[in-house]
């Protein structure tokens, strides 16, 4: 990976940018900060302030490692969830293939940290963004690169902009996870034909196939399931035609942060093709978890034995108005706190150096800079008080920091994670 890049971000320099800095670190860089081992609570952060659970955060990385050599996958996750690459680093060295991106933003963020393996989990049709990814695959021998397709005229357009290209483009034909999904082609006849596409393309190549199972309508283990072996099919026909000659090896790719168990169970029952498979799981919110909806959704709910994932964040606001009895205002608000699937969740009180459970006390609400908080009669909590948050759904709790302290459960912060959305 490009360390001299990762080195840069430690000399950027603290200011005004990064939301919950101490102040008067002022012009420190990033790296000298962190050298101090500053305390989250005692040593001058300000609220509201983001925190990564250290602890937290490396045994969700390792959990996952284990998880995908247990059930022979290899692991792309889906960098969007972060967009950071020193996380990207993290998971590079806790055994992921390569990483999983939307957006053409975000893979050239990942190859300016030396990402070398891209999954793009879209049809890539911006003839600017393919003729930048046809110069990094001519600049790199090593730089490997799939991306989607997902109809005839996306081919062609591709083939078009990729005109001239001396290395073909990898892509997978992306099966859609049924009637009125998201993207994807809706039928086996359909793939085909975007199959034989590629197949008439110079500047393509025909890698495997892939989708997103967390569009299933109605999904539930079944339905999953059944996707899932359609998917497998699909890839045994496409083999059986002879659409993967030469390859050396198939890819077959699936997997979200909400049904990877039952990838796991149905690409277990992939027969022997014509070349070795590449199983590809793209699970993303992994890496920090949260405290709502990927808490209730984690397949370790459902195979306890494996493990569980732990939330990893935490949200810190101050008590900034106490009007009445039951309520209170803290002042964190939309501007930094996820609230797209969840309000966030109450969870702990500081006050004089002590914490304590946040017994009685509810987020009701957010405006763009405040909570509001319900509090019960009994609920000891005051204008002052810090007040820490769980949020839910990792992917818009990171887009809203450009730089998060990574703290030790005594509050010490060992390192600061740069975001780039």
């Amino acid at each position: 990976m490009a360390l001299d890049a990762l080195t840069r971000l430690a000399e950027e320099r603290v200011d005004h940018r990064f939301k919950g800095l101490p102040p008067d670190a002022e012009g420190l860089t990033v790296g000298e900060l962190a050298a101090q081992r500053r305390n989250l609570f005692t040593d001058g952060f300000t609220t509201p302030v983001l925190a990564l659970s250290a602890e937290r955060l490396e045994h969700n990385l390792r959990l996952m490692e284990t998880y995908a050599a247990r059930h022979g996958l290899a692991f792309a996750p889906h960098g969007k969830t972060s967009m950071a690459p020193q996380l990207f680093r993290r998971q590079i060295e806790h055994g992921a293939w390569g990483i999983t991106l939307a957006v053409p933003h975000q893979v050239r963020v990942a190859r300016a940290y030396g990402i070398q393996r891209v999954f793009l989990a879209n049809e890539l049709v911006d003839a600017a963004a393919l003729k930048w990814v046809a110069g990094e695959l001519d600049a790199d021998p090593g730089f490997r690169f799939l991306c989607y397709v997902d109809s005839v005229r996306g081919v062609e357009l591709m083939d078009e902009a990729l005109s001239g290209a001396s290395r073909p483009v990898d892509v997978v034909v992306e099966l859609a996870a049924g009637e009125g999904a998201r993207t994807g082609v809706r039928t086996e006849a359909e793939c085909a034909a975007v199959a034989d596409a590629v197949a008439g393309a110079r500047a393509l190549r025909l890698a495997g196939v892939a989708g997103y199972e967390g569009e299933v309508p109605r999904a539930d283990p079944e339905r999953v399931r059944s996707w899932l072996r359609r998917l497998v099919a699909l890839a045994v026909d496409f083999d059986k035609a002879g659409r993967f000659a030469g390859l050396d090896e198939i890819v077959v790719s699936a997997g979200g942060s909400a049904w990877f168990d039952a990838v796991a169970d149905v690409f277990a029952d992939i027969p022997e093709l014509s070349s070795p498979v590449l199983k590809l799981l793209r699970s993303g919110a992994y890496v920090s978890h949260d405290d709502g909806h990927y808490r209730e959704l984690t397949p370790f709910n459902r195979v306890p034995e494996e493990g569980a994932l732990e939330p990893a964040f935490r949200l810190w606001t101050q008590v900034v108005s106490r009007p009445s009895p039951e309520q209170a205002f803290t002042n964190a608000g939309k501007r930094d706190a996820a609230y797209d699937l969840d309000l966030p969740f109450a969870q702990v009180v500081r006050r004089d150096g002590g914490e304590r459970p946040a017994e009685g006390i509810s987020v009701t609400g957010l405006s763009d800079q405040h909570a509001w908080l319900r509090t019960d009669g009994g609920a000891d909590l005051e204008v002052g008080d810090w007040v820490g948050l769980g949020l839910s759904h990792p992917c818009t709790s990171f887009d809203k920091w450009v730089l998060i302290p990574v703290a030790e459960a005594d509050g010490t912060v060992v390192d600061y994670i740069r975001t780039f959305f």
